[in-house]
């Protein structure tokens, strides 16, 4: 079970990818270290190392490099992010992909190509580091790809596959060609770990990272099938501000459970029954949760997040506070950290070392799998396709309540089943599902189990 920060550098933002300062580094990821945890994403800035096309800058892949070597002085695994892309409403796009230059990020051949080869480059950088935990092909990249984006490049999931399969593709080349060039025996492709169970093991990982609109928002061309279908883990980032906690309140049950919520939702759609599934971003928004309840979220969060089957990691957004000297970013992005902007633990961070002390560093047994699952329904009874069901499942719609009803319940939060699937007795079974259960037309029911059970074939 890997617990982790997102680190959010204390002097100058990701800004500081531009100027680059090992001792500053040094600094954050020893405090990072110092709140238990086993890991962190880092984000270097796409333009800064790839301004042109055809230019990937050897300085910039270094200084990555640098960082994977300092976090491992500490103890501490790396995740690389290599699209960013976007970041705390701040989009970083190379200027050959804007203005003048203007093309489909994901269908313009030269450009899937050139994007291609950066992936590749950046993986190959840290490919022989041993402390690499995985490279994430981009920070919610699909945000670019659909509303409410201001200015999105029009794409169809058909094309998001080909570009995430382009990309994953690219990434495991990377790997596998950094680790022969410098002689270890690791592959570094992560594709010995697909046929293993969580935690996360040690060789490198590719996955795709998504924000919440793939779940929860239709007309969104990157959708769950991306989600499960590419890379070596399945991964969410869950926010609360996304109207759960406007519906249930900062401490109600459906928003300290989105976290297990949504990552039942998202295994729903692993064609494995034993695939990773990974919180790979979650944090407390104080636009929604008060200051005070902070702390208490935390932990809720990630108790509830535990939960849930084959969990590989639990990695919090984020590390630092951005400095109040910095202009222009929305209020909650100043108070995210677990730390403050000058390193002092807050009252999340004392919270969140409690948790990655307690459940941390082999002391997490995992779960066995919940028997119950609830039915998503992918399909009509007759196996026609149906629409709507991502909205369905979002915070408010009547999947996402009916799930909250048998949380509360039981306790713990029902797997999540799709219709298209029920037929399938022996991946039922590989999941540990004995019962399943239909949503019913009134979610307010106390007896959802009884009232409505999905005949098992």
């Amino acid at each position: 079970m890997r617990f982790g920060v997102n680190h959010a550098p204390s002097v100058g933002w990701f800004h500081s990818w531009l100027d680059f300062s090992p001792s500053d580094t040094a600094r954050d990821l020893e405090a990072i270290a110092g709140l238990g945890a086993d890991h962190v994403r880092i984000f270097p800035l796409w333009p800064v190392v790839q301004p042109n096309r055809t230019l990937i800058r050897p300085a910039a892949l270094q200084d990555v490099a640098t960082v994977v070597d300092i976090a491992g002085s500490f103890g501490l695994d790396v995740n690389v992010d290599a699209l960013q892309g976007h970041l705390s409403s701040f989009d970083f796009v190379p200027s050959w992909l804007d203005s003048w230059h203007r093309r489909n990020m994901f269908t313009d051949p030269d450009v899937v190509a050139s994007t291609a080869d950066y992936v590749r480059a950046l993986a190959a950088a840290v490919a022989d580091r041993p402390n690499l935990l995985g490279v994430t092909i981009g920070n919610e990249v699909n945000q670019f790809a659909h509303a409410p984006h201001p200015t999105p490049f029009p794409t169809t999931p058909d094309q998001g596959h080909a570009w995430a399969a382009a990309m994953v593709d690219a990434a495991r080349a990377g790997l596998e060609t950094g680790a022969a060039a410098s002689g270890t025996v690791a592959s570094g492709s992560g594709r010995e770990a697909r046929g293993a169970s969580a935690p996360l093991p040690r060789q490198p990982l590719v996955t795709l990272a998504q924000y919440d609109a793939a779940w929860y928002d239709d007309a969104q061309p990157f959708g769950p099938e991306h989600a499960a279908e590419h890379g070596d883990a399945t991964v969410t980032h869950s926010w609360v501000f996304n109207g759960a906690a406007r519906l249930h309140g900062a401490l109600g049950a459906g928003s300290v459970r989105h976290g297990e919520y949504l990552l039942q939702l998202a295994a729903a759609w692993n064609d494995r029954a034993d695939r990773p599934n990974w919180l790979q971003e979650v944090g407390a928004p104080t636009n929604v949760v008060d200051v005070a309840d902070a702390p208490s979220f935390t932990e809720q969060t990630i108790r509830h997040a535990l939960d849930v089957q084959h969990l590989a990691g639990i990695t919090w957004w984020c590390s630092h506070d951005v400095s109040r000297s910095l202009a222009d970013f929305p209020e909650l992005e100043y108070d995210l950290g677990l730390l403050t902007n000058d390193g002092r633990v807050k009252p999340t961070g004392e919270r969140f070392r409690e948790m990655a002390l307690a459940f941390g560093d082999g002391r997490y047994e995992a779960p066995t799998p919940p028997s119950t699952a609830l039915v998503l329904d992918d399909v009509a009874p007759d196996g026609a396709p149906l629409s709507g069901t991502r909205a369905d499942s979002a915070p408010g719609g009547r999947f996402a309540a009916a799930w909250l009803t048998l949380a509360e319940q039981d306790g713990r939060g029902p797997q999540v089943v799709l219709r298209s699937r029920l037929r399938d007795t022996a991946f039922l079974a590989a999941r540990g599902i004995r019962t399943c259960v239909d949503v019913p037309a009134d979610t307010t029911t106390t007896a959802l189990r009884v009232a409505h059970p999905a005949a098992m074939p």
